[in-house]
């Protein structure tokens, strides 16, 4: 057996480093100024155990672009290098200082870096590297470090005076972009936006206003131009916020959105450490959800917006913020490593937005509602993609009857028991989603004392499903999918008025008139009121046609199966169609009885329905005449 040290050749892993280590050329400019903060908060950890002497004054850090020169400075008023740890920790590839400081203070410093790499991303965007640092430590000398991008460095010394480091990156010339401010201005934005030590980029102008009343002038001054805000709202407690203030800044971190609909405050210390504040916002009622609004943060250091692996899908419509340290990152800070911490947080953050839901639910019942359309597809599609998100909110879970009254799925059993529950003991739950339409089905369904839901989400199909499989004793029937008289089937019976050849009769008339071979024709003996001929859509033939529709799996053009039902006992059949011997006028009139329900259901259309009007016309224009 033979054992030994696998060796890394710097020359071949340098260009790697370069290359590949990051995703986007852009992130250098993150993890510099990350290694400028990590350098103030060690300064303030070592002030605050008295190893640093004096006053810290101005921390704010700076960036400093300069195209004639070619140049971009990061610069910080930090712990700086002595000559020492400059060649150490400069010239020792995944060596990191962070870890280090980390490991003497861990109880004290909240530290960014962790892997030694960030510093190297320099080289990704310059030719030159030049860090120009001087140590906090009492007669360190400043030096100067320099190197080209290839494993050859120089130590000089510098005449730095000032405590801190300079970086600076001599560009490249595919990296000029970063010498320009609206560039930088757009990144620093979009990173270090919450960093919690002030960046500094240029100057900006401010409009003032001096003196009162009519002696008021409005002056103009130049101000630094500070893009960052140090202290966050998610890092603050929630005891010292007002509604307001969440507001606010989620307007700072979504500017041109309507208010939100509510939020949550997340803190956890243990067994992570996570905070943060995730906001419902407003949603249209198309169902578009805006994916990517969560920004997740690693100690204030944006990180991605991809978010999937924390939040699970069905919260994805969720705007806001995560800062966790604990959330495992891949080397270079720009993706998530799947782990148990991973899953312990989406677990957490589940049950966090349950316990949202239900205290809004008991605390203001009638907000609650009025929120509704706006969070219920998704608290519906929650519930059925997550069995405990499902367990905490069930009894949160609202249905809208035609009425525009709320009710839980357990009120709204008790509302229905009485007069909805078919001969086999299962409470039949009468639905539409498609109001206008179903209108005079609607109407008929009232009249015999029914109650109908309002199920017009994009997810309802699912739902219902779900809530039998769950629930049990609930059946979901589409108020068009029987006539009225057997949408709650039972063993009582209607007289039928007409004999067998009286019926056979009307069938042979109507399979005669519309030469339909596709769809069922049935002739039924009904309440004398109800409509005298209808269309019904069986509910698990059109339940299926929709779910494959969803699911992409449309079968083209192909029509619609559905059943003519003729209520042999209405007058209009019984009386007077049934007793026409005018052959012609009898198959216009079964014609147009059969054209009033396409019509009733939204199926009327095209020169179909052109004929009809004018048939009718004509027939009004005759009766007049």
């Amino acid at each position: 057996m033979e054992k030994g040290q696998i060796t890394v050749n710097t020359e071949n892993i340098f260009p790697i480093i370069k290359q590949f280590l990051y995703s986007e050329q852009e992130i250098f400019l993150r993890e510099l100024i990350s290694n400028a903060v990590d350098a103030t908060s060690k300064l303030k950890t070592l002030s605050s155990k008295g190893v640093a002497k004096g006053e810290l004054g101005d921390l704010t850090i700076e960036i400093i672009p300069n195209k004639e020169a070619r140049t971009l400075t990061i610069k910080d008023k930090g712990i700086g290098l002595t000559s020492e740890e400059t060649k150490k920790y400069l010239n020792q590839v995944a060596f990191s200082s962070a870890q280090e400081f980390l490991e003497k203070y861990k109880d004290d410093a909240n530290i960014i870096g962790h892997f030694g790499l960030g510093f190297y991303s320099a080289f990704m965007v310059a030719d030159k590297v030049e860090v120009n640092t001087l140590s906090y430590q009492e007669d360190a000398e400043p030096v100067i470090w320099s190197c080209t991008g290839d494993t050859n460095f120089e130590i000089n010394a510098s005449e730095k005076t000032d405590r801190g480091t300079e970086i600076i990156l001599h560009l490249s010339d595919d990296a000029m972009q970063y010498a320009e401010d609206d560039k930088l201005q757009e990144l620093l934005n979009k990173y270090c936006k919450f960093l919690p030590v002030p960046i500094k980029l240029g100057m900006k102008k401010k409009t003032i206003s001096e003196g009162e009343g009519e002696e008021k002038t409005d002056r103009e001054i130049e101000v630094a131009n500070i893009i960052n805000n140090t202290n966050p709202l998610w890092k603050k407690s929630p005891s010292e916020l007002s509604e307001q203030d969440y507001i606010n800044f989620y307007k700072e971190l979504y500017p041109y959105s309507s208010d939100p609909l509510f939020w949550i405050h997340l803190n956890i210390d243990y067994p992570f450490n996570l905070t943060g504040v995730l906001y419902f916002p407003k949603i249209e009622t198309n169902f578009d959800i805006q994916k990517n609004k969560i920004h997740l943060y690693s100690n204030q250091v944006f990180v991605t917006d991809d978010v999937k692996e924390i939040v699970p899908e069905f919260l994805m419509l969720l705007h806001g913020v995560i800062d966790s340290p604990d959330i495992p990152l891949n080397v270079s800070r720009s993706y998530l490593q799947a782990d148990s911490h991973v899953r312990k947080i989406s677990g957490y953050i589940t049950k966090k937005v349950a316990e949202k839901l239900n205290d809004l639910f008991k605390q203001d019942r009638a907000g609650f509602e009025a929120k509704w359309p706006d969070i219920g597809t998704f608290i519906k599609y929650g519930y059925l993609s997550d069995d405990k998100f499902e367990e905490k909110v069930s009894g949160s879970i609202l249905l809208k009857n035609t009425d525009g009254q709320y009710f839980t799925i357990d009120e709204y059993k008790e509302k229905i028991k009485d007069n909805q529950t078919d001969k086999d003991g299962k409470i039949t739950v009468l639905y539409s989603n498609v109001l206008n339409d179903h209108h005079s089905y609607i109407q008929a369904a009232k009249t015999k004392g029914y109650d109908v839901l309002e199920m017009d989400q994009v997810i309802d199909n699912h739902f219902i499903q779900h809530l039998e499989y769950k629930k049990g004793d609930f059946v979901f029937k589409r108020i068009d999918s029987d006539v009225t008289d057997h949408l709650i089937s039972s063993d009582e019976t209607i007289p039928e008025l007409l004999s067998e050849s009286e019926i056979k009769s009307i069938e042979e008339l109507y399979k005669n008139v519309l030469k339909d071979s596709m769809n069922k024709i049935e002739v039924k003996p009904l309440s004398s009121d109800v409509q005298p001929v209808q269309i019904v859509k069986p509910e698990f033939m059109r339940r299926m046609t929709e779910m494959q529709m969803l699911q992409g799996h449309s079968m083209g053009k192909m029509p619609e199966m559905y059943t003519i039902v003729i209520n042999s006992n209405h007058p209009l059949i019984a009386n007077k169609l049934l007793k026409m011997e005018d052959n012609a006028a009898q198959e216009n009139m079964a014609k147009n009885l059969y054209d009033l329900a396409r019509l009733s259901q939204q199926m009327l259309t095209g020169a179909d329905l052109t004929n009809f009007i004018n048939n009718n016309l004509v027939q009004m224009s005759e009766t007049s005449i």
